[in-house]
């Protein structure tokens, strides 16, 4: 047998766009969630504890009275109803600070950690009470493989600059009078301080000859808890007023007594009179200046003011008591109830303005958000802070040893100072590249820089120092270029080949279509995706995600959705990979609508990375407005096919079988078919023989028509090779090779795997005939044409001079002419002769007979009547070596043409013939013979 080359034509019709490829629409499944919660907001396929979940990322759920967001886990299964499982995370926080979780968001940001099964989700817009102003630093949660909250993450968080630790000294002798001005007196000063988790702790003692702890520093977390403790303050008297003793014992018990670690620590001192220890009280000061205590001193001169005693020396121990300037820490007031004048002031000297950097010029990271964005790296997780340093953003780090916070100045190279007003938001979104070398670099997108948007690509070293390496620009004001990446590793070799920029809302002929740019290895541009057919407003690039091979190539794809496609319906889109890059043209388009009516914003969030049904393939998760959609993959098949035949060209000279009675010559086709697929897959081929061709000239033996289908059970890799048997016809058509088609499909379509779109799925190969010849290709005849009239001798008819041909009048009244001519084949097989005959319009055509015993054939047919030709086909299909014809002709001088007047002369002539031969392709004139007659009439 040999091998034909066969041309593989497709067969399907069309392959629709939304149920007919990788992701089966028909198969899926819609997990529904509240859509004032915002379910579906992200997505996230995840295996914990040996079971697949989907988390659902729900960031305007509710935390009692908080609009905090959440986590959903739903089982990942086939079953059609799923019970999801809210994880309350809400109640994340840290501890020390007084939190007020402003809007928090989590589920914003979800990320998946296939090492250990975690997952670290993100408030963004988590806040906290700092004084009179509040921080949105943000916060990520991490949490276990058990689901179970293991750490919080806050790398911008910053303690307040009311952290503080104060201890009030309070002299309760008995020359303090009345005692209820400096209760209230207290009681206002509390309600100045910002009490609480993370800020300030008051402690209160009482001394006048002894020192007595009112309450401690950790006793109350409010400020309402302290005012009401301060009510109960009695006035504990004394005959001394020793002032050294009650310091001392604030500063070694009171601070210690709930005192925290890096708090600042502030002592105010109220007394009315010298202290009866004044020899301690230098030791007293020397040590607090060594624990860094700051000293307030107030002298209340009631005391003395009642009595006119000189206050000189007492006012002069009270601020050596005063931590210098005295200015800014000393008070002193005429007597008790004058106390109520200074609380104002005290309480601004204690306290500085929150929200502002010590050089003035506004937010560093007190309102970065951080946790807008989040990546796991392989020593940490990258956050971004799209607030940092007044909304031009950063990148911050968490890893195992603390967080790393790069300085300003390492962004100004690509974020220069002159556009710090125009809000970058670096840290939208951020991610990692694997370089050729195996080195991790980061990429961050900032779309609002300079309107246009830009993407670094940077190193983060732990210690803080940030290098920035390339960076990418957007190229249309408001396109928020950036403000999605997608790194894909087309390969599977663990190198970033591409790496995806969108620009969601980039805008395009009257629409917000949205473009997704993608850069080469080394951040060259090499082209875009964008849906260009779609006039609507698409927000194509709103999500992007690289999942598995889908088509069995061993390449990874890209899913991008377009949330607004279809009046905000949502829509995702499908686009291959392949050994050059990346398929431009998508793949596949799913709509919304083709799972719910009611679906929005399908599209916002995609995630694909796990097998859900067990079936080999990766199925994929997509966001929508409360809502989460499960589809299940398609595998895709392809299918190889060859073909042979025995012989390899048709010889009808040598008719080996009989059919209906018929001598026909009998072949077979060799229909060799492999599979490319997963799993074992019940395929069916139709086999055509001369395909268009009424009647056929080629029949199937099993059904004596021209078609045949059989189904055909193969493994992967498996070939299945069977004869297919046919038998040839007598045939006029010798010249032109029957077509013999495999069309190959699955037996069901509709389920199951599916046929790789573009791959061929038609076989279709031509058998020629064989042409009896030596030549492969043509025959090599050699036709010789005889030809005479029954006119006797016309030499004689001719007046003296003329000769045969002449424009000579022939004296003449016969009105019948007869040609004879034999036509010899002294060469090979000639296939489509024919004869063309002409004559005079005067003159009518009567017959051609064949006159010997020959079993060649003859046939004419009028080609054009005006012009009185006619052709005439010589043993169709083709006139056998070494044979000839003798056959005459038969012409007639038409009698309505005769004129009466003898001084006019009709002529007559006849061409005999023009002989052509048909030989596969080229047309041959073999020889040509004419007769001129001329009767007088």
């Amino acid at each position: 047998a040999t091998y034909c080359n066969v041309l593989l034509v497709s067969w399907l019709l069309s392959l629709c766009l939304r149920q007919c490829f990788n992701f089966d629409t028909k198969k899926y499944k819609i997990i529904e969630g509240s859509k004032e919660a915002q379910f579906g907001y992200t997505v996230q396929q995840h295996e914990a504890g040996g079971q697949k979940w989907l988390l659902v990322g729900a960031p305007f759920e509710t935390s009692g009275q908080h609009q905090t967001g959440d986590i959903y886990k739903c089982p990942m299964d086939t079953s059609p109803n799923t019970n999801c499982t809210r994880l309350n995370l809400g109640k994340v926080s840290l501890n020390n600070v007084s939190e007020r979780k402003d809007k928090m968001r989590l589920g914003m940001t979800l990320t998946s950690n296939p090492k250990d099964n975690s997952f670290v989700t993100c408030g963004p817009l988590w806040s906290y009470e700092c004084g009179s102003s509040y921080y949105s630093t943000g916060i990520c949660s991490r949490v276990n493989e058990s689901f179970k909250f293991s750490k919080t993450i806050s790398p911008a968080f910053q303690r307040c600059e009311t952290y503080m630790d104060i201890m009030i000294v309070l002299d309760g002798s008995n020359s303090i009078y009345p005692w209820y001005e400096v209760q209230d007196f207290l009681i206002n000063i509390l309600q100045k301080f910002y009490i609480g988790p993370g800020q300030i702790q008051v402690g209160v003692v009482q001394y006048g000859s002894r020192v007595v702890h009112e309450f401690t520093l950790n006793d109350f977390r409010s400020v309402e808890e302290v005012v009401e403790a301060a009510k109960t303050i009695d006035q504990r008297g004394g005959e001394e007023t020793r002032t050294a003793l009650g310091i001392n014992v604030a500063r070694t018990e009171g601070f210690k007594r709930g005192g925290r670690k890096g708090a600042k620590k502030v002592m105010l001192v109220i007394t009315d009179g010298e202290s009866h220890d004044s020899p301690d009280l230098q030791k007293a000061m020397e040590d607090t200046e060594a624990d860094n205590i700051t000293m307030y001193a107030i002298a209340v001169l009631g005391y003395y003011n009642r009595r006119g005693i000189n206050p000189e020396a007492f006012l002069k121990e009270i601020k050596y008591i005063a931590s210098d300037p005295d200015d800014k820490h000393f008070f002193n007031v005429t007597d008790e109830s004058a106390l109520k004048d200074i609380v104002d002031a005290l309480g601004e000297r204690i306290f500085s303005l929150e929200g502002v950097n010590p050089n003035g010029t506004g937010f560093g990271l007190q309102m970065s958000q951080a946790g807008f964005s989040s990546h796991i790296v392989e020593d940490g997780i990258l956050v971004g802070a799209v607030g940092a340093y007044d909304w031009n953003g950063a990148v911050l780090k968490e890893t195992r040893h603390g967080k790393v916070v790069p300085p300003k100045s390492s962004y100004l190279e690509e974020f220069p100072e002159e556009l710090k007003n125009h809000g970058a938001y670096l840290g939208y979104t951020v991610n990692s590249v694997v370089s050729a070398k195996g080195r991790q670099l980061y990429v961050a997108g900032a779309p609002r820089f300079n309107h246009t948007g830009k993407v670094i690509i940077f190193t983060l070293r732990n210690n803080g120092n940030l290098t920035i390496l390339h960076s990418l620009k957007g190229q249309q004001i408001g396109s928020y270029y950036g403000s999605e990446l997608a790194p894909l590793d087309i390969d599977g070799d663990g190198v970033t080949d591409f790496l995806l920029v969108a620009a969601p809302m980039f805008f395009s002929k009257g629409w917000e279509r949205g473009k997704v740019y993608v850069y080469r290895n080394h951040f060259l541009l090499e082209g875009t995706l964008e849906v260009s057919d779609q006039s609507q407003n698409s927000r194509f690039g709103g999500a992007m995600a690289p999942i598995p091979d889908m088509n069995g190539d061993s390449y990874s794809e890209v899913v991008v959705g377009a949330p607004l496609e279809d009046d905000h319906q949502g829509a995702i889109y499908l686009f291959y990979g392949q050994l050059s890059g990346i398929q431009h043209k998508y793949r596949q388009r799913i709509g919304a609508a083709g799972f719910s009516a009611g679906l929005q914003y399908f599209g916002r969030s995609v995630h694909g990375m796990m097998d859900v049904n067990e079936d080999g393939l990766v199925d994929l998760a997509v966001g929508a407005l409360g809502a989460a959609v499960l589809i299940w993959s398609r595998s895709v098949v392809r299918i190889q096919g060859k073909i042979t035949f025995e012989p390899e060209k048709i010889n009808t000279f040598n008719k080996d079988c009989r059919r209906g009675g018929k001598d026909v010559t009998c072949m077979s086709a060799i229909v060799c078919i492999s599979l490319e697929a997963r799993t074992r897959i019940t395929i069916e081929y139709n086999s055509t023989l001369d395909e268009r061709r009424h009647p056929p000239r080629a029949s199937l033996d099993d059904n004596d028509r021209q078609q045949q289908s059989r189904n055909l059970t193969l493994q992967r890799g498996e070939e299945s090779c069977e004869h297919v048997h046919f038998y040839v016809q007598e045939t006029a058509d010798y010249g032109h090779p029957i077509v013999f088609v495999v069309k190959v499909g699955l037996q069901s379509p509709d389920q199951g795997p599916v046929l790789d779109h573009g791959w061929p799925t038609t076989f279709r190969t031509e058998i020629p005939f064989w042409n009896g010849c030596e030549g492969d290709d043509s025959c090599v005849p050699d036709l010789i044409l005889h030809s005479r009239t029954d006119l006797l001798d016309l030499q004689a008819l001719l007046q003296p001079g003329a000769s045969v041909g002449s424009e000579r009048v022939v004296e003449a009244s016969r009105r019948r002419l007869v040609v004879e001519a034999r036509l010899e084949n002294q060469g090979e097989n000639a296939y489509g002769t024919t004869l063309n005959i002409s004559h005079s319009h005067n003159l009518l055509f009567s017959s051609l007979i064949v006159k010997d015993h020959s079993d060649i054939q003859i046939e004419c047919r009028a080609e054009d009547r005006e012009r009185n030709d006619r052709t005439c086909n010589v043993s169709s299909p083709f006139m056998r070596s070494l044979t000839q014809v003798l056959y005459l002709i038969s012409i007639v001088a038409g009698s309505c043409l005769v004129s009466s007047s003898p001084s006019v002369h009709l002529p007559h002539y006849i061409t005999l013939p023009i002989l052509e031969v048909f030989n596969w392709t080229h047309l041959v004139n073999i020889t040509r013979a004419s007769i001129f007659a001329y009767q007088s009439i």
